[in-house]
């Protein structure tokens, strides 16, 4: 379609009407806005002014690359304990990502001498730079995560 209003839309109608009229054809004003509906593609004017006043979605920025990969090694810390493991599933969820992780060696999450709370499986929500927004109460973040750096 080569109008992007219904003002477009009437004004073409009427310069075709005007012309029309000059050569000896005279239409009405509905008779020309069918014309240009037909001439556009559409059905009719109704359904050429509803395609034009259809509201237009936002066009989407380009996404940006992920700073991570499924099943991409990385390192980092939970709740204070280094770990390295492997990213199982990885989504975008607002400004930041759903990342699920398998550690290679399960972690303790529990900083008491009395008991212990292993997990091999974490999930988390982090920023573009591998961080959690979500902190502990001594304000260290839940969740860091970066790429595992290969052995040299």
């Amino acid at each position: 379609m080569t109008l992007h209003d219904v003002a477009q839309a009437k004004a073409r109608a009427k310069a075709l009407r005007q012309t029309l009229a000059t050569l000896g054809t005279a239409i009405s004003h509905a008779q020309a806005l069918e014309l240009v509906a037909h001439q556009n593609g559409a059905r009719n004017w109704n359904t050429l002014h509803a395609e034009l006043t259809r509201p237009k979605p936002d066009p989407q920025p380009d996404p940006q690359p992920l700073p991570f990969a499924l099943h991409q090694r990385v390192q980092g810390h939970y709740l204070g304990q280094p770990f390295t493991g492997e990213i199982r599933a990885l989504a975008q969820a607002g400004d930041g990502y759903r990342v699920a992780l398998r550690l290679d060696a399960p972690v303790d999450t529990v900083t008491f001498d009395s008991f212990s709370n292993f997990r091999r499986h974490l999930r988390g929500l982090i920023n573009r730079e591998g961080i959690s927004p979500r902190k502990t109460s001594d304000g260290t973040p839940h969740l860091i995560l970066k790429p595992l750096k290969a052995a040299p």
